[in-house]
């Protein structure tokens, strides 16, 4: 996203500043009427917060009602300029937003580097009728430039415009259409989150201060005990409203992601764009096999919890299904067929127990770590999308021969580390990785996706049929999650093949 000086709308016939050609431009548009009330509350709940506590104070209820009428008018009015004064429209190849009624700002987004764009509709919104348009760009740490708001078909039509100028379609291409690959049922959510981790947690804190209140006669730690259970529960709250309904699709413009019981998401990851995959298995998810899909896109970027649930690309799932999932996201990656090769026995100084689940792989296309004991992850990296490779040492590893090498890719959840290996061995794997990365950029095709990936368009329509009705789509449910865990790694010192489960 660049920032340039405010120019007037392009005249009739006027040349692009690209050499484009003008039929490429739209009109400018503006968001929808709601975006001031939608918008406004926000700051409008705040002041109305801060003159409350005044109030209160004073008791003075008079002066309280004449101060939030003033602060809803002056809301309303600078929600009505800022709105009069945002425009958008497509020129050639870029997106550009004007905005700003006492300061101008013109933004511009090259729709080529578009990594993903995602429909958010709020639960106003969605009684209003209306959807936020979020844009994520390579090299941005946020959503770029988001509309808020369109109305939901206009923002449906945007995003379909805008994916297929970045494939390389014609801008009136219609949305292409998507057949149903995987849909969480509620229970399975539910039971995933009640039995992970900070929920766990939170629970055996509320046990312990329980038992402790028994054994003294009296309730102790009702300061600490309530915010615990309340943050427990808000853990699974969260997870299970902001998962609820998860649905995956496949489409030529890319995966395409639903979920949400009040918020409800809508993203479009296109193909190519994913930067790495990250396999999560939890300790009391091994009975069921399930494990849980994150992927590195750049854009999303960021650890927050915002940008942890855009980079969530199946919440859980039993392995074979994520496998059959994860084979659509990087083709022609087998990640149970990747060697293993596992950490020295020195290891064991800085990881007692979990130096054994130390592993890192190497194909023609991914390279591929292991770690984690009570909860595993297996980080997945095409050479392709390697960004550097680099080696680290500390004081410890140092003292007895060790080095760390970590294969670095945009910021995410994906941390791809080949931890605690021997000083040669990671010093041939960082000259071998920056080999291989070279030759698949060399070898890569085009950066747009659908001239790279255009059989995507031709898969059968009854290869992964959706669901015509609900008892056909709960029968498609429980095929997709059948019963049984993943098969048990295998056994060796040093070299490891691969195994059916992904990080075990």
């Amino acid at each position: 996203m660049s920032e340039q000086a405010h120019r007037e709308p392009l005249a009739a016939g006027e040349p692009l500043p690209d050499g484009g050609d003008q039929a490429a431009v739209t009109a400018l548009r503006r968001l929808h009427p709601a975006t001031p009330v939608l918008n406004g509350w926000k700051w409008f709940a705040l002041a109305v917060a801060a003159i409350g506590q005044n109030a209160v104070r004073d008791l003075n209820y008079k002066l309280f009602g004449l101060q939030v009428l003033a602060a809803l008018v002056l809301g309303v009015v600078l929600g009505m300029f800022s709105w009069w004064f945002t425009k958008y429209r497509i020129e050639g190849e870029e997106l550009r937003i004007e905005s700003g009624f006492l300061f101008r700002r013109s933004r511009r987004i090259r729709i080529d580097r578009l990594q993903a764009v995602d429909i958010v509709r709020p639960v106003l919104a969605r009684f209003l009728g209306v959807a936020e348009l979020r844009l994520e760009v390579a090299g941005g740490g946020k959503t770029e430039a988001p509309l808020a708001y369109l109305n939901e078909p206009g923002a449906q039509q945007l995003r379909a415009e805008l994916l297929a100028r970045a494939a390389g379609l014609d801008a009136d291409t219609p949305e292409a259409p998507e057949h149903q690959l995987v849909a969480v049922p509620p229970g399975v959510l539910l039971a995933s989150t009640v039995v992970s981790a900070p929920f766990l947690t939170a629970v055996l804190g509320f046990v312990v201060v329980a038992i402790a209140s028994v054994v003294v006669g009296e309730i102790v730690g009702l300061a600490f005990l309530l915010p615990w259970a309340l943050g427990g529960l808000g853990v699974v709250w969260r997870q299970f409203v902001g998962e609820f309904g998860f649905t995956v699709s496949e489409s030529p413009d890319g995966l395409r992601i639903r979920k949400g019981l009040l918020d409800t998401w809508a993203q479009t990851v296109p193909p190519g764009r994913v930067q790495g995959v990250e396999i999560e298995q939890q300790f009391l998810w091994r009975p069921k096999g399930w494990v849980k899909l994150s992927v590195d896109v750049a854009g999303y970027g960021g650890k927050g919890s915002e940008g942890q649930t855009s980079s969530t690309l199946l919440p859980v799932a039993p392995w074979p299904v994520a496998r059959a999932l994860l084979e659509r996201v990087l083709p022609g990656v087998d990640v149970d067929g990747v060697a293993r090769v596992r950490a020295p026995r020195r290891a064991r100084w800085l990881r007692p127990i979990g130096w054994r689940y130390l592993r890192h792989g190497v194909d023609d296309r991914v390279f591929v770590s292991d770690a984690g004991w009570l909860t595993r992850r297996t980080a997945v990296v095409p050479h392709v999308k390697m960004q550097s490779v680099r080696v680290t040492q500390g004081p410890y590893q140092r003292l007895l021969g060790l080095a760390s090498v970590h294969v670095d890719t945009p910021v995410g959840p994906v941390n791809a580390v080949a931890l605690h290996r021997a000083p040669e061995v990671a010093r041939d794997l960082v000259r071998d990785q920056a080999e291989r990365s070279r030759l698949a950029r060399r070898t890569a095709g085009p950066e747009r996706w659908m001239q790279r990936r255009m059989a995507v368009a031709a898969v059968p329509p009854d290869a992964v049929a959706a669901p015509r009705s609900a008892e056909h789509a709960e029968g498609a449910v429980r095929q997709d999650y059948p019963e049984g865990g993943i098969r048990p790694d295998g056994d060796g010192d040093s070299a490891v093949g691969g195994s059916g489960s992904p990080s075990a």
